[in-house]
């Protein structure tokens, strides 16, 4: 499946210059970038001013600077891509077995911790070898302003690189710290930003979240303003609360869990003029609820689950917004045309920083979103219809009872009765949230929920997930069996060809078949030229173990192997899956494969 994924940008073009044909220093309005086959992009990270980093491929990344040739770099085929972060002239890299990678140059702040950090370049991937030495699994790293914080073993946090302004956490002022260091434990997520020169982190015991570093403007949110070198709890708010938090050079933006859009420091850029040492509710967004935040020196990025992006502090363009008046108050933006038409969804949409210019792109990780859009998109294999005789869609049944608890002849009675007036846009309208989780036209949408008498909103954040997973525990809604050979060999000796053959049936829904192999579509393209038989058979040769654990993850995107599973078994035979059964190549399957290596120790 390839599906473009559009780049655009927009604000100052000086940096950038090589991304576009435009001539203009400033670009006010969405610009298309010309970069080509952007296909699947998973996330972009910005570094100086004249270059940035595509994450594209599992293990796959792409460099692109200013009066340079595009360079590509490929990490060891066992070794999958899980997050890059960047800060100046340096990025990192994290990999699901824990490693961690960088690709630098010439490190005028020695962030990453290699002993010959100085002859770093653009040229190649690195390994840092030192979280290794030390046996030390990272689970998580982000970068700020010359420094990177390190989470290990699942709650022991390290830190290296500059230690000005006491930014690293560990009690004192100044200096380099070469090699990471450790700071405390107890601690389950981190952030910073990669121009801060302060860290936050959350802590389990107790539930608070901290800050140090930085804070000669309050950015902390700690009530008070001047440099903190050991970490100090940031005021008003539990850790459990927090969905991120991230620092520009004077102010700081944290986004709780229900959306809500606080900031603190300097108050000309930080969105309104309160109290500036504590997080403060911003009045322009109190109404909304943000899923996504993006900082830059001094820009500011909020978007919301609506795909509304809201900006403030851009003061060398209109930045979309119809206004030459610098944004010092957060500003709705408006999206390219190629967004305004696709997916209104919070998994798709992304947005970064750079100096003096943001970027907008589609990411299309959620692999099981993108696959059920693409069905819906071809109806492949629908097996009934609703809507008005002369109007009808044909839909897949199992999916709509799935999300709507509803029998298909309860949903076709409550729309399209004698009195109903539910026409055909907007019973489209409600099949891309069922299929994808869109929701185009709230008014639309709540409309045609009331209609079907459920409740609305429908729950915060992607339902689609949750109900899919669901869906696997549901046998009696299955639809469809796929058969699966037993060899029976009473005769050691006897040819493959001549053991007794007999089947074993694994039950499903036909259209997580359809929507997530491609090598299950071509064998129901076959069966259906044959008969209309509800069974496939399968002839790939494997056992029944591994094509349970494959179904399951069709449904929930994870493998978990239960006590009676051989996981060096389901690891052999499932190795080539991705490719063999045709999945979406941009699915987690080979990660999650990787972690059931790691957790039992398999070469």
């Amino acid at each position: 499946m390839s599906n473009s994924s559009s780049l655009y940008l927009c604000r100052s073009n000086h940096d950038y210059n090589f991304l576009t044909r435009k001539k203009k220093n400033n670009l006010p309005k969405w610009t298309k970038s010309n970069l080509k086959k952007t296909q699947t992009i998973k996330k972009i990270v910005c570094g100086d001013r004249i270059h940035f980093l595509v994450w594209k491929k599992p293990n796959k990344l792409e460099f692109y600077q200013e009066n340079k040739k595009k360079r590509k770099y490929q990490l060891p085929k066992n070794e999958t891509i899980k997050d890059i972060v960047s800060s100046c002239q340096t990025y990192q890299i994290l990999t699901e077995s824990g490693k961690v990678w960088s690709l630098a140059n010439e490190n005028e702040y020695k962030e990453v911790p290699l002993l010959d950090a100085d002859q770093s370049t653009f040229e190649k991937i690195r390994p840092v070898t030192f979280f290794e030495e030390k046996k030390l699994f990272v689970n998580s790293l982000i970068m700020g302003f010359g420094s990177g914080y390190y989470l290990c073993n699942g709650d022991q946090l390290y830190a290296s690189g500059s230690n000005f302004d006491g930014r690293l956490g560990v009690g004192q002022n100044g200096g380099l710290v070469p090699m990471p260091v450790y700071v405390q434990d107890k601690v389950t997520k981190i952030f910073s930003g990669s121009v801060a020169t302060n860290f936050f982190f959350i802590t389990s015991k107790p539930d608070l979240l901290y800050g140090c570093g930085n804070n000669y403007y309050g950015q902390l949110g700690v009530g008070s303003t001047g440099n903190l070198s050991t970490a100090t709890a940031v005021k008003n708010f539990k850790g459990s609360e927090i969905l991120t938090v991230s620092s520009g050079h004077y102010h700081s933006i944290l986004i709780t869990n229900e959306g809500k859009v606080y900031s603190c420091g300097y108050w000309i850029i930080n969105g309104h003029d309160f109290d500036k040492a504590i997080f403060t509710l911003i009045p322009q967004l109190k109404e909304k609820r943000a899923v996504q935040l993006a900082i830059g020196f001094k820009q500011n990025l909020v978007l919301t689950d609506q795909n509304e992006l809201y900006g403030w502090e851009f003061n060398d363009s209109q930045l979309s917004t119809e206004s030459n008046n610098l944004n010092k108050l957060p500003t709705k933006i408006n999206l390219p045309g190629f967004f305004a038409n696709y997916l209104k969804s919070k998994d798709l949409v992304r947005i970064a920083c750079g100096s003096n210019v943001i970027f907008l792109y589609l990411d299309f990780k959620n692999t099981l979103l993108e696959d059920l859009r693409i069905l819906f998109e071809h109806k492949k294999f629908c097996d009934c219809e609703i809507g008005k005789l002369g109007s009808k869609i044909p839909v897949h049944k199992s999916l709509l009872e799935c999300r709507t608890k509803l029998t298909i002849d309860q949903i076709q009675n409550k729309l399209f009765g004698e009195k109903s007036t539910t026409n055909k846009e907007q019973t489209l309208i409600f099949l891309k949230w069922i299929y994808y989780d869109e929701i185009s036209d709230l008014e639309k949408l709540e409309q045609t929920f009331n209609s079907l008498q459920l409740t609305f909103p429908p729950s915060v954040g992607n339902t689609l997930e949750k109900d899919i997973a669901q869906l696997y525990q549901d046998d009696d809604s299955k639809d469809f069996k796929i058969l699966v050979k037993i060899k029976t060999d009473k005769e050691e000796d006897l040819e493959d060809d001549d053991k007794e053959l007999n089947y074993e049936e694994i039950p499903v829904h036909k259209f997580i078949l359809l929507a997530r192999s491609g090598l299950f579509r071509a064998m129901f393209d076959y069966v259906n030229e044959k008969d209309n038989t509800n069974k496939v058979q399968d002839y790939t040769h494997k056992s029944i173990e591994s094509l349970e654990i494959l179904i399951k993850y069709l449904y929930t995107d994870s493998i978990e192997l239960t006590t009676n599973q051989d996981p060096e078994l389901i690891v052999d035979e499932l190795s080539d899956a991705v490719e063999y059964y045709q999945l979406n190549d941009q699915c987690n399957f080979g990660s999650e494969l990787l972690k059931i290596k790691k957790q039992f120790d398999l070469n």
